[in-house]
């Protein structure tokens, strides 16, 4: 019996992981139908069926539960692999990708990776926005921005930034409601809150304003989306300062004078710090932040 092809094993992973070929197909940016054939050509080869197929998705079968383990650990020996050749490669040309959130992607990196390209054009980027972790020790980033200390091990990380947050309303929303000169006037008008997640309470709660979901009319757990909520007048809303000081159609409200500040950790795995392209790339990444 011939070892399947390590793609057709990295499909497996996927379908296997997700629980279904479209929920695998998003995640892997591989397209549903490849994924099929690639299940179909692995159970071919090893003569054995991995999943059960159902209306709800993918559920492995009691061959494919004892595949997974090994599975696994080819995944981590091929990471293993890419992060050492990656490590020491010479050259500073080729292609670093970074992964940040969706805010910090939008908002602070187009220009930073602008003046990078500008400076080393040999360098590409593949820029990740994503508000979920990535693993970088399976080689699903070089480097990542995060927004609170990595708890991974065996990664580098440096703290590099506090982003501040102020608090906004749209200009169009004051007009309408007045602008407070009080923190009971503040307490009158309309904040945006989150639906699902509940950071916004526990600041509010530390800021001595003890409130519950259902005091905000509006929610969202989005962060892009929360901005335009509050640039169309929904209510008042925490943005970051880098966002909301050059936004014409903002207004920031100085009354709360002890908004908490944002971190920003820049991580690699260790290995990917011994590349000159890598190191130039955190190194800007660092520079950048810092000034």
């Amino acid at each position: 019996m011939a070892l399947p092809d390590w793609t057709l094993i990295r499909s497996f992973l996927a379908v296997a992981e997700s629980g279904s070929l479209s929920a695998a197909a998003r995640a892997s940016g591989v397209s549903q139908p490849t994924l099929g054939r690639h299940i179909l050509a692995i159970e071919s080869a090893l003569q054995v069926a991995l999943f059960t197929r159902t209306a709800q998705g993918q559920t492995l079968t009691e061959a494919g539960r004892a595949l997974l383990m090994p599975a696994r650990a080819m995944q981590a020996a091929a990471a293993e692999l890419e992060l050492t050749a990656k490590g020491h490669a010479t050259g500073i040309e080729g292609t670093v990708r970074i992964t940040a959130s969706r805010v910090v992607s939008h908002v602070i990196l187009p220009p930073i990776l602008a003046r990078l390209r500008a400076a080393e054009p040999g360098i590409q980027i593949d820029l990740v926005p994503s508000d979920t972790t990535e693993n970088l020790l399976f080689g699903e980033a070089d480097i990542a921005l995060r927004m609170y200390r990595p708890a991974q091990p065996d990664l580098v990380a440096r703290h590099i930034v506090d982003l501040p947050l102020g608090l906004y309303a749209a200009t169009s929303y004051l007009n309408r409601k007045g602008r407070p000169g009080s923190l009971q006037d503040l307490m009158h008008l309309d904040f945006i809150g989150q639906d699902r997640m509940d950071q916004i309470i526990r600041v509010m709660a530390l800021l001595g304003m003890d409130v519950t979901r259902s005091f905000f009319p509006v929610r969202c757990d989005d962060p892009l989306t929360y901005v335009e909520l509050v640039r169309a007048g929904c209510g008042l809303g925490g943005i970051l300062r880098a966002l909301g000081d050059r936004d014409p159609a903002l207004e920031r409200i100085d009354l709360i004078p002890d908004l908490p500040s944002l971190p920003v950790w820049l991580t690699a795995a260790p290995r990917l710090r011994q590349s000159p392209r890598l190191r130039r790339v955190w190194d800007a990444l660092a520079t950048a932040f810092t000034a």
